[in-house]
């Protein structure tokens, strides 16, 4: 552990700076005020939510929708009826939610609502509260909506509840009543089956009121940290701690807020360089004590590492909590489970991906459930990079298991495309494909497309360009384009809103005196430039790149020959170099992998 630095090295984040996208595009605004009273005898709480809601849209708003997203946990809702009748492995959810006492049910009770201090209807229908305004919000206004709640802590079964795996008290992800995202494309209030999250940006004031045993974690900056104690601060002199302790938290400019709570934490902390604070926070009665000891360097490498190669973390600080089931990302924390990570190397593995999320979805808040591979694909993708890079592995190709994945699937005939809404696919396993597998490879064939420093600061850009906001897939490809100077929306059209494949074929070659002529074939109907390598028999390599038409160039290359372009309409392309085809020893379309072609026997040729 290195000694504490300087802690709080940003804090408030001024909504002017974040408030308009790019001057095109405008996004929401809420600053929630939240109090609770928590019952740990009873997994219950009581509490009052004081919102400001900023309506930066050009629309008046007449009503208002919030989540409740703990009415799923129960017998009969969308969330059990989806998982019974899935397809595959989701079933589990429903056999927990069918087997569970009523007393581990969840549920949100709303005792009253105000807006601007006069009461208001609303109607609850299952995860969703519609609220009929007394008067619009008109666009650029703000009103001020307050209300009290009751709500009842599931029994884990997704994400959030009670007594998890790891016998952790309180995982409360997705625990109070939370405004639903408004942006150019209207309301989103879909009811919660399981899957994704969709937040507006804002600041946060949370106080929770709980037992003085109970250490707390999450989202946000503890005030006063020397009156709770727990490992933030020494006690100070003279603090008595009766029954309940007070824990303040601010969060600035973030769009969820989440929290843990178990009166066994051990509570550790590790200070990053130039960088953020570090707290893990696990059971002192886990069997993966030492395991959670011993990735803590790591994990603050990590952290790091996706700083350094996307965008600076802009908060003061960082937590990896024991919590929840697997693992998932929320705002400056994520909540990992000790039982479904028992080795240092799933450990290793699964706090990468979550803290990489910090920067995709998070700090770039795409709608996950629209736009799920921009998402989780981009995660897997820089966590495949940050493992090999951290980890020394190796490894030519990080992500090659996405590759193996997504063959696989398209063989079985069953991609879906990635299009698809999160809470829409057949099969468990094919939004899996889809997300993280297809996701993930968008990223490293884009850098085939582009080239390696060109994909290295597209990265960069897009983060200077939509951090603190809600990008759209298109967004992304504009900083890519802007940075390489290519044209790309095919690239985008092709693999992300469709499902075709790539296919080339090394279809023959032909001796002419002393050249020889090398004959290409598109077999699959989404076109790529071609990278190629010829060796030849004296030990020599020839390496040549051949652009697609529609990318108005060819990215940045070195001893590489670069041909006349091929139209992606066209299936056949032939070019001839100036070598006796008997020195020819074997080509080799795409020698690095990069290129997703799902039959790569015709990729080669040996002669």
């Amino acid at each position: 552990m290195k000694k504490p630095g300087l802690l709080l090295l940003f804090f408030f984040f001024p909504f002017a700076v974040f408030s308009q996208d790019n001057g095109f595009r405008w996004q929401q605004e809420v600053d929630y005020t939240m109090v609770i009273d928590v019952d740990v005898e009873n997994h219950t709480y009581k509490g009052t939510q004081n919102l400001v809601f900023t309506n930066n849209s050009p629309d008046d708003l007449d009503r208002v929708f919030y989540h409740l997203y703990f009415n799923a946990f129960k017998p009969g809702t969308d969330l059990e009826q989806n998982s019974r009748y899935s397809s595959d492995d989701s079933r589990s959810m429903s056999k927990k939610l069918l087997s569970m006492p009523k007393e581990d049910w969840g549920g949100v009770q709303i005792k009253w609502l105000l807006q601007d201090g006069k009461p208001v209807s609303f109607e609850i229908e299952e995860t969703i509260l519609e609220v009929s305004l007394d008067k619009p919000i008109r666009s650029g206004e703000s009103s001020v909506l307050e209300m009290e709640f009751f709500i009842q802590t599931p029994a884990m079964v997704r994400r959030s509840g009670k007594n998890s795996e790891d016998n952790v008290a309180f995982s409360m992800s997705q625990w109070y009543p939370k405004l639903c995202q408004y942006d150019d494309e209207g309301w989103h209030a879909n009811p919660y089956i399981g899957r994704e999250f969709y937040g507006i940006w804002g600041n946060f004031d949370v106080t929770i009121n709980i037992d003085k045993d109970y250490t707390v974690a999450g989202s946000g900056y503890l005030q006063g940290p020397e009156l709770v104690g727990h490992g933030y601060a020494p006690l100070k002199e003279g603090v008595v701690h009766e029954e309940k302790i007070s824990w303040r938290f601010i969060a600035p400019n973030v769009h969820d807020f989440s929290w843990a709570a178990d009166p066994n934490f051990i509570h550790d902390f590790l200070d990053i360089d130039d960088g953020p604070r570090m707290h893990f926070f696990y059971k002192s009665d886990s069997e993966f004590v030492n395991l959670w000891k011993e990735f803590q360097e790591n994990s603050a490498n990590f952290l790091t590492f996706f700083s350094e190669t996307i965008g600076r973390y802009p908060y003061s600080q960082y937590s990896v909590i024991m919590a929840g089931d697997g693992g998932m990302e929320y705002a400056m924390c994520t909540f990992i489970d000790g039982v479904g990570h028992p080795t240092i190397e799933s450990l290793y593995s699964v706090t990468s991906h979550e803290i990489a999320h910090t920067w995709f979805q998070f700090l770039m808040a795409t709608n996950e459930s629209k736009h799920s591979w921009m998402d989780e694909g981009f995660t897997s993708y820089i966590d495949d990079v940050a493992l090999n890079v951290v980890l020394n592995q190796g490894k030519a190709l990080p992500n090659a298991k996405a590759y193996d994945d997504y063959f696989n699937w398209v063989n079985l005939g069953l991609e879906e495309p990635m299009t698809t809404h999160a809470d829409r696919f057949k099969y468990n396993t094919g939004y899996g494909m889809s997300a993280y597998d297809k996701g993930s490879i968008f990223l490293s064939q884009l850098q085939y497309v582009i080239g390696k420093e060109n994909f290295d600061n597209s990265l960069k850009k897009y983060f200077d360009d939509w951090a603190f906001k809600h990008p759209k897939p298109n967004d992304f490809i504009r900083s890519a384009e802007k940075v390489s100077g290519l044209e790309l929306d095919w690239y985008l059209l092709d693999w992300a809103q469709s499902t075709m494949t790539i296919d080339y074929a090394i279809n023959s070659v032909v001796a002419e005196k002393d050249m020889t002529t090398i004959n290409l074939q598109r077999i699959g109907q989404m076109g790529m430039p071609i990278d190629l390598k010829i060796k030849l028999k004296s030990g020599e390599t020839l390496l040549y790149n051949i652009p697609m038409t529609k990318m108005r160039g060819s990215k940045p290359l070195k001893n590489m020959k670069v041909l006349d372009s091929w139209s992606w309409a066209k299936p056949y392309y032939s070019f001839t170099i100036d070598v006796i085809a008997g020195n020819v020893s074997e080509i080799i379309i795409d020698p690095k992998g990069e290129m997703a072609d799902i039959d790569r026997m015709n990729n080669s040729l040996s002669l």
